[in-house]
């Protein structure tokens, strides 16, 4: 083999020996480690990065990419909402709902519902006591945020990790509760606050500083339906903002964050302390002095609220009916109403004086035409706003006789007429009076003055209990009306504007009677939208039916259950208590103006000592000296001009026996009973007399006869009988119901 053959083998081996002397080190330096001793570095390896480094790489790396597409995608989002958003003007334009101006019968303005805008005010035309306000209460870097204030963001993030409190104010801007007020609801939400944050934003790019802060405070809520600073100073101060002073502004930016809470027409010693602190951070941000941070707040005077939280009532019932009488709209009106101020002041007195602790009250007051004149609802419309004038049904006691004795009226009764108090019992029911005992004959007047539930039993079988139940329907009575014996006694639910209404048909003589409440509706500038139209007249029972009742209604004020209803001038009224004194009841009507009094507990529990004859006869009297007080003292129509068929027994009886008759021919002369030719002589042929020669003339007519022909009075040998009167009206009688039997309070 040449010598470069012999090389090559030389390095192969080498290379061979090399690469086992590697091997045998390895070997080595793995036993020496492995038995403790130190371990030899060599000079080109590194140490190798751990997992925890890695991960926060990869993390820093995918979090800055993130945070790049997140910038660009909001950027966008900003850009793209901020193209999407009307101009600054037609923000200005636009309003959230419509202003509804209530007004009373004498124009007076009683309440405003709904939203109320004011005027718009410019933006340096704003105050700057004003602006400076709302800046330091809600927004202190306004200035220089873009929208949404990251520091204020921070904060929240900490106090929601924490749970501390230590964080003043909230994270809305000034821009993002304009956001929300305009474009969004209040749902607290995380998408919703996202959308705010990005709505914000794009208010900033689209719109200046003071472009923002002007449609901030020509828009915000300060509550009582004020939006704006303009709206809301004429609400409590009575004068435009233009005018507001520190102390002024800083109870107007007080009211931002809770309106009702803050609201000094609500609570004036919460307004107060509000005002305080921002007053206080006025000062500390630099916008006044420690001298102006020391106004006296309790000395701003505020704007008297000529409303009373009662009327809430009536405008809650007339309101809702606007939907009928009105096309859609959305502009400010004007609604002109039948309240009288005066008259509501006298309903909601006499209620909260005379209503049993414990207990509710509820009055209704109707003019002769149906004018709804007072409405009280409840003692208090704060504490709870069910309208019990309106809405209640509860059961109305012995004032229900009405339809009973109307129904009787009409089936020929007369106040006059006698009845019988005696034990009675209809199909198992057996009603008892309140006295616990009978009287035996008596008057009808007398009967209903003193609320005999024994004889109100007997005409409502007589007459038919259905027929008592349409008399209660064609009077206005909306509730379900049962037939069973015990609603004669005023077992049926009904509600009080439906009996007072009933009572001011009697008032009108029998003429129908439909409560309303609203008489016009204009246009913020006058322009004539609704205005109501007098009901055609509709008799509901004959005069002399009207007649009667009234003559009981009055004869129950003066000497029955009623007496404390007097008021020193004609009244005619009924009582009702319901069993165990769950309901009081008192309903009447003097001098055109008819009024309902109900008394009890919501939950239906007897209240001792309730009687209609007590606290609801005495809260009548208290409100209707005053609603009559400028009214001509007017007698009742009680005179019984009855008709025909009731008169006609009567006569037929003072004029004798019709056998006894003598009739005169065309000519005068006499004809004799039973003989139907005038032409025959009533001397018979030739002259003779009847009977033959010397016979006596026929007997002319009685002395009795002419005496009452000629307006005489006839000899009295006896009262004559009662008239008669129409058969009993058959109808089926169901069993009674469970409970019926303590309907029987005679009140």
């Amino acid at each position: 083999m040449s010598k470069r053959g012999d090389g090559l083998q030389n390095k192969g081996k080498r290379g061979s020996r090399r690469a086992a002397a590697e091997r045998s080190g390895a070997t080595s330096r793995r036993t020496k480690s492995s038995s403790g001793k130190k371990k030899v570095k060599r000079g080109g390896d590194k140490k190798p990065s751990s997992p925890f480094w890695r991960w926060t790489k990869r993390l820093a790396i995918g979090g800055t990419v993130a945070a790049v597409l997140a910038g660009i995608f909001l950027v966008f989002a900003v850009g793209f909402a901020a193209r999407s958003i009307p101009s600054f003007y037609q923000l200005k334009a636009t309003q959230n709902a419509q202003t509804i101006l209530v007004r009373a019968r004498d124009g007076s303005e009683i309440v405003e519902i709904g939203p109320s805008f004011g005027e718009w005010i410019d933006h340096k035309d704003i105050p700057d006591n004003m602006k400076n306000a709302m800046i330091a209460v809600e927004d202190k870097r306004f200035h220089s945020h873009l929208g949404v204030d990251p520091i204020r963001l921070t904060g929240a993030l900490i106090e929601g990790i924490t749970g501390t409190r230590a964080r003043l104010g909230g994270t809305s801007t000034i821009t993002q509760q304009l956001a929300r007020n305009v474009f969004l609801n209040n749902n607290r939400t995380i998408d919703r606050k996202a959308r705010e944050a990005v709505l914000a934003m794009a208010l900033e790019w689209k719109f200046s500083k003071e472009q923002i802060l002007e449609l901030y405070l020509n828009k915000v809520y300060f509550g009582g339906g004020a939006y704006g600073i303009d709206s809301a100073s004429r609400k409590f101060f009575s004068h435009p903002a233009k005018e507001l002073s520190v102390a002024e502004a800083s109870i107007i930016a007080g009211l931002v964050k809770a309106p009702s809470r803050y609201s000094p027409t609500a609570d004036v010693q919460a307004a107060v302390d509000r005002a305080q602190v921002v007053l206080r951070l006025m000062r500390e941000q630099g916008y006044i002095t420690a001298d102006q941070a020391s106004v006296d707040v309790g000395t701003v005077e505020l704007k008297q609220q000529t409303g009373q939280n009662s009327v809430r009532y009536f405008t809650d019932w007339a309101l809702p009916q606007l939907d009928i009488l009105l096309p859609e709209t959305f502009e400010p009106i004007e609604v002109w109403t039948t309240l009288d101020v005066g008259m509501q002041r006298a309903a909601t007195a006499s209620i909260e004086s005379n209503t049993p602790e414990g207990t509710q009250g509820a009055l209704v007051s109707l003019d002769r035409d149906g004018a709804i004149l007072a409405m009280v609802g409840g003692t208090d419309y704060v504490e709870t706003n069910f309208n019990r004038a309106t809405n209640a049904m509860r059961q109305p006691g012995s004032s229900w006789k009405l339809f009973v004795y109307l129904a009787a009226l009409e089936a020929g009764y007369t106040p006059t007429d006698d009845v019988k108090d005696v034990p009675v019992t209809i199909d198992g029911w057996s009603p008892r009076n309140s006295s616990g005992r009978n009287i035996g004959d008596t008057t009808l007047r007398t009967s209903f003055a003193y609320s005999i539930n024994t004889v109100a039993a007997q005409l409502g079988n007589e007459v038919g209990f259905g027929t008592v139940a349409s008399m209660a329907r064609r009077f206005g009575i909306t509730t379900p009306v049962s037939t069973y014996p015990s609603m004669v006694l005023g077992s049926s639910e009904v509600r009080l504007i439906d009996m007072t209404r009933a009572f001011a048909a009697v008032s009108a003589k029998g003429m129908a009677v439909e409560p309303y409440g609203i008489t016009r509706v204009t246009t913020a500038s006058g322009d004539l939208l609704y205005e109501h139209k007098k009901a055609r007249e509709n008799a509901l029972v004959p005069d002399y039916v009207a007649a009667g009742i009234t003559d009981l209604l009055q004869a129950a004020v003066q000497t029955g259950t009623g007496k404390a209803a007097q008021i020193g001038r004609p009244v005619a009224g009924k009582t009702g208590t319901t069993s165990s004194n769950k309901d009081g009841w008192f309903v009447g009507f003097s001098s055109g103006i008819t009024t309902g009094v109900w008394m009890g507990r919501d939950d239906a529990r007897a209240v001792r000592g309730l009687q209609g004859g007590r606290a609801p006869a005495q809260a009548f009297a208290a409100y209707m000296r005053y609603a009559v007080k400028d009214r001509p003292i007017e007698k009742f129509d009680i005179e019984l001009n009855l008709p025909e068929w009731q008169l006609e027994p009567d006569e037929e009886y003072l004029l004798g026996d019709p056998d006894d008759y003598y009739f005169i021919d065309e000519d005068g002369n006499l004809v004799e009973p039973g003989r139907r030719d005038p032409s025959e002589s009533p001397f018979g042929v030739e002259g003779e007399r009847p009977g033959g020669e010397g016979a006596e003339p026929p007997p002319a007519a009685s002395e009795d006869f002419l005496e009452q022909a000629t307006g005489g009075e006839l000899p009295s040998d006896g009262d004559p009988p009662p008239p008669p009167r129409p058969p009993p009206i058959e109808v089926p009688t169901p069993s009674r119901p469970q409970g019926a039997q303590g309907l029987n309070d005679g009140q």
